[in-house]
């Protein structure tokens, strides 16, 4: 462990262990709701049954989402009886800690940073031309045209962060953040400041997730035990019963 002082989960799953060293010091705040969530401190309320529960959210799901040397994903709400706790948590990344204020979006030969993963000139057009148009006001083809140098000057001074910003992540610089490694354990999301109780593990360096995804902690011992997992890709459309199940996720020091 990093410190011992940092929270030592073991999540016992149908594969085996695998051992997460949680890291309040990068994001306190979504550190302390996991624990709350594995330990079933959070209540839930079941309209249907006027009912109040605090269950130990993780036991009994499964790795829903598993994109062998990619990702192994669990904790969605849309598989748990009770859905997701009524707050969902802000992000807690620090984007100058890695370094997206100086990563450009263009390089110096016009090609795009690979860090942001991007596919096609659509893809480009989607993720970047349409926040630089906006942001210079540029609605129309004879806009466009006529100031297509000043569109070039922005989109080499404009930097990952900056993107990021323009798609409504915001940053703080309190705490330190890490990128997105192999081992990584980070919350999913469905855009920013959405964090509820789903997580995922990387199982492999995913730079082009940095400064998008919160990270909670990292797994000391039982990547075996990931990667094993992930070598069955589960769609997370349909289950499917070879996905793995978490039998419990506990805190096991103090």
């Amino acid at each position: 462990m990093e410190s011992q002082d940092n929270p030592l989960l073991l999540l016992s799953s149908s594969q085996g262990p695998i051992y997460i060293e949680l890291l309040p010091d990068e994001a306190p705040q979504n550190v302390e709701r996991f624990l709350s969530l594995a330990a079933g401190e959070v209540e839930f309320v079941d309209s249907v049954a006027n009912s109040r529960f605090t269950p130990r959210y993780y036991d009994g799901m499964r790795f829903h989402r598993v994109l062998p040397g990619f990702v192994i994903q669990a904790g969605s709400p849309n598989y748990h009886p009770l859905g997701s706790p009524d707050q969902l948590l802000d992000d807690e990344i620090n984007a100058f800690s890695l370094g997206l204020d100086r990563l450009p979006i263009l390089a110096e030969d016009g090609s795009v940073n690979p860090v942001l993963n991007v596919g096609s000139q659509a893809q480009f057009g989607e993720r970047v031309l349409s926040h630089v148009y906006a942001g210079m006001g540029i609605d129309t083809v004879a806009e466009l045209e006529s100031r297509q140098s000043d569109v070039v000057q922005n989109l080499r001074e404009l930097t990952v962060m900056r993107l990021y910003e323009q798609e409504g992540y915001e940053y703080q610089n309190e705490f330190t953040t890490r990128g997105i490694s192999r081992g990584t354990v980070a919350l999913a999301n469905d855009g920013p400041n959405r964090n509820g109780p789903e997580f995922f593990i990387a199982l492999d360096d995913l730079a082009w997730l940095n400064g998008r995804y919160t990270v909670i902690g990292r797994v000391v011992e039982g990547m075996d035990v990931a990667d094993q997992i992930g070598n069955t890709a589960v769609d997370p459309q349909a289950f499917d019963p070879r996905s793995t199940m978490i039998y419990s996720l506990r805190r096991i020091n103090r």
